[in-house]
């Protein structure tokens, strides 16, 4: 599992919404916006509502390879944009969590094999 950097880790500790993308059975790529928390293994659990019922579940079911982008604009004069691009397997898992309340009990869990950032140096 690939680990996460200092500057990495402060990043995604200080987002919340992150846009996973999954396959579906056709092999065509579906991305979704989705709350998630970086875990003190290095893991990432991604939350919903529902997420058991959804298609991205349905998806990693059938094939686990995910993605998650988490990213903003720190400004536009001049142009700056930060990010993290983690791509990796997932494990579902159904059960009690620390996302919050709002979430359901299914969360994916995302085991990192490559992490891409950009933009972060300038923190």
């Amino acid at each position: 599992m690939t680990e996460f950097s200092a500057a990495e880790r402060a990043y995604l500790a200080s987002q919340r919404l992150g846009r996973m993308a999954t396959v579906d059975p056709h092999g065509q790529p579906q991305a979704n916006p989705v709350g998630f928390r970086v875990q003190d293994d290095g893991t990432i659990l991604i939350g919903g509502y529902a997420m058991g019922t959804t298609k991205k579940w349905r998806n990693l079911q059938r094939n686990p390879k995910i993605a998650l982008v988490v990213d903003d604009v720190v400004s536009v004069r001049p142009w700056r944009v930060r990010g993290v691009d983690i791509r990796g397997e997932a494990e579902l898992l159904v059960g009690p969590h620390d996302l919050g309340p709002h979430f359901s009990e299914e969360v994916i869990r995302l085991r990192p094999r490559r992490v891409h950032s950009w933009g972060l140096e300038e923190e």
